[in-house]
């Protein structure tokens, strides 16, 4: 059923950000995942490179730009030109740092492009190399060649951990998993429980690697929450054992080059401030600096003065630590600052605190500046991590930004969380795509889940209809105020899509099986209605696989709604196919017309017009073939044909005699095999009805056609109509294809700029690509260049757009070879 048919389906950011009418917030914002996606190579560093027409010399390349453990390099003496640039494979290429050759006793040779650029070989390697930046020796060579340095971090690797709750002493962790960067962390000699288990990114200002402690005067201790689990001599002899386990199990310094610097502070022990605890983020409170140990951390706590408190909040910062802000900043945004508990009634004021506690406000000069120049906006979305339960990351919509501070809706958690404060720069925040690309579970959003029971697409059986009115309306609306439903409003509320079956059927679909479908289905969720309507009228064909071929989404056509995946059942075989439907109500009527053209029946045989007597069309006096004739003549002079009509037909009218020479011969080899079967017409099946993918009779008929009426045919065609002994037109497909691959260049793409491709894309239905090139700076070289394996990888494109825009590439390779090459 409906219900069942929506909680099955799999979360798509690209849908739900449609439907909801929001933006993803932009990948540029989440600086940790930029830099979490380096593979370690930068443009502008130097290698020394095996040359390809002698592989026993080497020469000096620069990087121009990465691609996953792909290097565009660039023999060093080209300078600008570009034409010798050539892509290397990291893990098979001949790739060494710079020095390699001198230490092991190789040759460095200039190349013979550029031998006459180079006189003094000596010379100009010392200027190159002068201050140059080598490529990492242990990413080029060793068990860590072509790694993403990121991988290095594998489970079972070592870091340490600064504790944050009640000193600054640090502890060994190990890593359980690492989910793009996010690490499960585990306490070193708490191996079978996972209850203090911490999730952290990798960046994080608090995590080190293995020796950071003794090298900065900072003792390694087991946190108090976990010391008394075991015996002092237990934690000194798994502090040996680590140690002596160091080599294996240590990460790379170099993984940590970008974390943030933890600059110096100027807070001191008594200060007054705001603050948000990080384990609750959900309110700002009065807080106080408690101690400071140094120039870099001090601790703070959460004010409570409740005699009884038990234990207090408190945790350790750094200049830099999000969620700390001077004193009447929530009052100067117009935000609401709570009160600390125990404080006597509900209106704060801070003077007065002040003065009651006899302590100072931390200086305005204590604290960074704030940017908001962070390409964040209210109702964006994105992926953000649970603070509650730091296992889940959910769907996060920006409901209000002040300075640098997002406040966050999640949806989809196991329980309902507030709305969460966190700064732009925080390392819980992701893009959104961020969990699907990572292999981890995005916490859909609990409207996506339809109670089974309830149908969004209401089915009503045709002697209901003129009774019911009043139930249908109230169905209607406890379906739209109902909270776990899908999101529905005007937009996307789909009309009553009435079936019309005195309309003429066509020669797919069965008269019978139409008039027994119920008179209308919906109001409701667009997709859900249009799917509920395809499916009754696959079953209502003669050969429900032919119907669903007929309405499969055609991968040349432009792409303007939402593949939805349909079914057939013919002969004991299943057939799936992903057919296109319309998402929004102001283009469902056009949604019918189009299909009825696709399936050759009358197009008001379905649709949100109900026909009560006569059809507008005046169909019903019309016989199959009759139809056929009449339907091709109207599309023909255009008369009465919906705006933007069957794009298949189209195509067929505008080359069909160099097609239809082709098919002659196919149908006449074709009638030899089936001039046996014209008359064993299965009962049901109207004569002629073109119900067959390929239907014997129907080709019977054309052959005969073709073979009488050949002069008459081709002059028919020039005119672009079909005569009556014609059921049907060519395969319309076939000929879109080959119309299509012909194309016309006015220049030569070698010599297309950046903008000539970008036009080029913008006159397909690749459209929204263009700007991925304009970006990328892709000219008309780097275009013939183009595979589907680079598309898929650089790009960052799904399987789909990526074929289609292989596909014009193609098109202006081939048009490249057959114009310009010679």
């Amino acid at each position: 059923d409906a219900g069942s048919s929506v909680e099955e389906m799999e979360f798509n950011w690209d849908e739900y950000l449609e439907d909801t009418g929001a933006t993803a917030a932009p990948h540029g914002s989440f600086k940790h995942v930029d830099t979490s996606l380096q593979n370690g190579f930068a443009p502008g560093m130097k290698l020394e490179v095996a040359v390809k027409s002698d592989q026993n010399t080497y020469w000096v390349a620069t990087i121009i730009t990465t691609c996953g453990q792909l290097l565009l390099l660039r023999y060093d003496g080209y300078g600008e030109d570009r034409k010798a640039d050539f892509w290397c494979d990291i893990l098979t290429a001949d790739l060494h740092p710079i020095g390699w050759c001198e230490q092991n006793k190789k040759i460095l040779k200039v190349p013979e492009g550029i031998k006459d650029k180079i006189p003094d070989q000596e010379e100009f390697l010392q200027r190159v190399l002068k201050g140059a930046c080598s490529a990492p020796a242990n990413l080029l060579e060793g068990l860590h060649r072509g790694k993403n340095p990121l991988d290095l971090i594998a489970p079972g690797s070592r870091l340490e951990l600064q504790n944050i709750r009640d000193s600054l002493e640090a502890w060994i962790v190990n890593v359980v998993e690492n989910v793009g960067g996010r690490l499960k962390l585990r306490y070193e000699g708490l191996e079978d429980s996972d209850k203090f288990d911490q999730w952290l990114f990798y960046l994080d200002p608090f995590l080190h690697q293995v020796g950071w402690a003794a090298q900065h005067g900072y003792s390694l201790q087991p946190p108090l929450a976990i010391r008394s689990l075991r015996s002092e001599a237990d934690w000194q002899e798994i502090l040996k054992k680590v140690k002596e386990e160091e080599e294996e199990s240590s990460v790379p310094t170099d993984l940590f080059k970008d974390k943030p610097v933890i600059g110096v502070h100027s807070f001191s022990e008594g200060m007054k401030l705001e603050a948000v605890d990080p384990m609750a983020p959900f309110v700002i409170c009065p807080a106080t600096v408690l101690k400071v140990y140094n120039d870099k951390y001090f601790m703070i706590e959460m004010d409570d003065l409740r005699p009884e408190r038990v234990a207090s909040q408190r945790y350790i910062c750094h200049i830099n630590s999000a969620g700390i802000f001077p004193v009447q900043w929530s009052l100067k945004n117009g935000l609401h600052l709570s009160p600390p508990p125990g404080y006597p009634g509900q209106d704060f004021d801070w003077a007065d605190y002040l003065k009651q506690c006899g302590a100072e406000a931390a200086p305005q000069s204590c604290f960074p500046s704030l940017t908001s120049d962070h390409g964040f906006k209210e109702n964006m979305k994105l992926e953000a991590v649970n603070p509650v339960d730091p296992e889940e990351v959910c769907i996060a919509t920006v409901t209000k930004l002040k300075d640098s501070y997002l406040w966050l809706q999640l949806e989809g958690s196991k329980k309902p969380v507030p709305e969460c404060i966190v700064s732009v720069e925080s390392m819980n925040i992701f893009p959104v795509g961020w969990c699907e690309t990572n292999g981890y579970q995005l916490r859909p959003p609990r409207k996506a889940i339809v109670n089974k029971q309830k149908k969004i697409a209401v089915v009503q059986p045709e002697k209901q209809i003129l009774s019911s009115r009043t139930v249908h309306d109230g169905l209607k609306n406890q379906e739209l105020n109902s909270s776990d439903s899908v999101v529905i409003n005007g937009k996307y509320c789909c009309p009553k899509i009435y079936f019309n079956h005195r309309c003429f059927s066509g020669p797919y679909l069965n008269k019978g099986r139409i008039a027994e479908l119920p008179q209308s289905v919906g109001p409701g969720n667009c997709v859900l209605v249009l799917k509920e309507v395809l499916t009754l009228l696959i079953n209502a064909a003669y050969k429900p696989s032919r119907v669903l071929r007929e309405l499969q989404l055609d991968e040349e056509a432009a792409w303007h709604g939402h593949g939805e995946t349909l079914k057939a059942k013919y002969k004991g075989k299943s057939y799936r196919a992903t057919v296109e439907v319309v998402r929004t109500a102001d283009r469902v009527a056009d949604f019918c017309r189009k299909t009825c053209i696709k399936l050759e029946c009358c197009p008001n045989l379905f649709g949100p017009q109900m026909v009560l007597d006569k059809c507008s069309e005046n169909c019903s006096v019309l016989t199959k073939t009759k139809y056929t004739h009449y339907y091709g003549k109207r599309k023909n002079k255009r008369i009465g044909r919906p705006p933007g009509g069957h794009s298949n037909l189209e195509v067929a009218m505008k080359k069909p005699n160099k097609r239809r020479k082709r098919r002659k011969h196919f149908f006449v080899h074709k009638k030899k095999r089936s001039s046996t079967s014209v008359d064993n017409t299965p009962a049901g099946s109207p004569q002629g009805s073109g119900a067959e993918e390929e239907d014997d009779q129907d080709e019977s008929e054309l052959s005969h056609s073709l073979a009488q009426d050949r002069d008459k045919r081709k002059r028919k065609l020039r005119t672009f109509s079909f005569s009556d002994d014609e059921n049907k037109p060519p395969s319309p497909k076939d000929i879109k294809m080959e119309v299509a691959e012909k194309l016309q260049l006015d220049s030569n793409p070698l010599e297309w700029s950046v903008a000539d491709v970008v036009r080029f894309l913008k006159s397909t239905d690749c459209a929204p690509l263009a700007r991925i090139f304009l970006d990328q700076e892709i000219d008309g070289q780097a275009l013939l260049l183009l595979t589907l394996p680079t598309v898929q990888e650089c790009m960052d494109l799904k399987l789909g757009p990526a074929i289609k825009l292989c596909h014009h590439i193609e098109r202006v390779k081939l048009a490249f070879y057959q114009q310009f090459a010679n």
